[in-house]
């Protein structure tokens, strides 16, 4: 409610506010229009992020905007596509943020079969653009399965033709997933077994099946719409192991025949796609091993021809054996007597050789390097006793020096030397100030003392006089070495 204006009124009659109004009109329609079934082509369909759909309805003459919420997305039996012609369920309801009504819509479905075919085609292009249908992708049966899975109604004939086929053909291991193959669930149940065959381990208590079959009897077109559904054809596409369609009779299609393997136009034919005839295999190993047998025969034969051939052409082994010998008889008497020749000459070039062998020949290098070591040895010691008087020479100035440069040496003579407290050396008299602490160092002893008084000019040393220059030291004649 609003607050009444401040003019006095012309008449008794309440004016509303918009709101109120906007909400009157909502349940009016609402109250009127709870439940409505509505026929016409879906335009504007938009799938928005938040998972609504909302689209619009229209005829020949007029449109009402339609949304589905998210929740009753999850459960339409058909798909919102542009162009469709629809009946859909619902209630009216206005928008008050902008004047307008629309229809929420609680369920949707195709307006008679020509509807459901054209959806069909159009997603039947969408699948094939994405390469599902692509021969390449599509897997080998297995030649000789071990394990044979079957997704059909347990309840049937299909189900008892498919085993009485097996039977017959190939007895091996068949396990039935059962599901139901009409209704609204029945897409769900047939997509949930091939995802459960997948999900079995090779090695597992359940075994893996090697080919899949899916079956059901023939129906109509609405009865046979389960298997046209999109996410059912993309879990047959994306099964990991080879599966064979048989859903319907042989002039009926589905979606999945064409994403499958191999599509059978019957079950029982589907049961023989999967299947070798073990009699046939049966005749054909016997076949093989006969001509195996045959051709190993024949091998055999035709190398013991061929020994034999060639076994007339060697020459006789005894003959051979004679000519051998002999030759080797030739060779040892031709043998002993080159060796018996042989160690005759060594023995006479030996007797040459030692002939001119004596003591002399040895002798000779001894006399020759013993002289000359003698020669080394009378010049080598003069040189070494040279070079010892050069090196005592050196190591006696060395002393000297060693002597001059000691820091003891001054103190020895009566001097001393004065040191600050922090163990400074002074070096000059002025650079003390009186009552300054210091160190005497003596030769012996070292003792310390106070500076008193003022500082002094500097005397001159007179004590020392000067030196006079020292003569240059002639060294000593060193001689030669050589």
């Amino acid at each position: 409610m609003t607050d009444a204006p401040d003019e006095p009124l012309t008449d008794n009659a309440r004016p509303y506010s918009v709101s109120e109004l906007s909400m009157a009109l909502k349940r009016t329609l609402e109250d009127q229009y709870g439940f409505v079934r509505l026929r016409g082509e879906l335009s504007k369909v938009t799938f928005h992020s938040n998972g609504h759909v909302y689209l619009t309805i229209k005829d020949d003459r007029a449109a009402i905007d339609g949304v589905i919420w998210k929740g009753s997305v999850r459960n339409l039996s058909t798909r919102p596509e542009q162009g469709l012609e629809v009946v859909v369920t619902g209630k009216i309801t206005t928008y008050p943020a902008g004047s307008r009504y629309q229809i929420v819509i609680d369920s949707l479905e195709a307006a008679g079969i020509g509807a459901l075919l054209a959806q069909l085609e159009r997603l039947k292009a969408r699948l094939q653009g994405e390469g599902l249908f692509d021969p390449v992708r599509k897997q080998a049966l297995p030649a000789m399965p071990g394990v044979i899975g079957v997704i059909t109604s347990p309840t049937g004939a299909v189900i008892r033709d498919i085993l009485h086929r097996i039977r017959e053909r190939w007895p091996c291991h068949v396990i039935v997933w059962p599901v139901v193959v009409q209704g609204e669930s029945a897409a769900a149940q047939v997509r949930a077994a091939i995802e459960g065959f997948n999900g079995l381990a090779p090695d597992g208590p359940v075994p893996r099946p090697d080919v899949l079959i899916v079956a059901r009897g023939g129906g109509s077109v609405e009865d046979l719409w389960p298997f046209n559904d999109e996410a059912l054809a993309r879990t047959v596409a994306a099964s990991a192991i080879p599966l064979i369609s048989a859903v319907g009779h042989e002039t009926d299609t589905t979606l999945i025949d064409f994403v499958s393997d191999r599509r059978a136009p019957t079950p029982t034919a589907a049961a023989e796609m999967a299947t070798p005839v073990l009699s046939e295999l049966k005749a054909t190993s016997f076949d093989l091993a006969g001509r195996l047998h045959r051709a190993g025969g024949r091998l055999v034969s035709d190398r013991r021809g061929r020994l034999e051939a060639l076994g007339r052409s060697l020459a006789r082994v005894p003959d051979q054996l004679e000519l051998a010998e002999q030759r080797f008889t030739l060779a040892r008497n031709r043998l002993a007597a080159a060796l018996s020749r042989n160690i005759e000459a060594h023995q006479m070039d030996l007797v040459r050789v030692s002939a001119r062998l004596n003591t002399g020949l040895l002798q000779r290098p001894q006399v020759v390097h013993t002289d000359r070591l003698g020669r080394l040895a009378a010049r080598l010691e003069p040189a070494t006793t040279r070079y010892l008087s050069r090196q005592a020479e050196r190591l006696e100035s060395l002393s000297l020096r060693h002597g001059s440069a000691d820091p003891g040496a001054p103190l020895r003579r009566g001097f001393a030397r004065v040191h600050r407290q922090d163990g400074g050396l002074v070096r000059m008299g002025g650079d003390l100030q009186a009552g300054e602490a210091v160190s005497l160092i003596f030769a012996d002893m070292t003792r310390h003392a106070v500076i008193e008084g003022a500082s002094l000019p500097p005397v001159a040393d007179m004590s020392r006089s000067p030196r006079p220059p020292r003569a240059a030291k002639t060294p000593p004649d060193q001689g030669d070495l050589f």
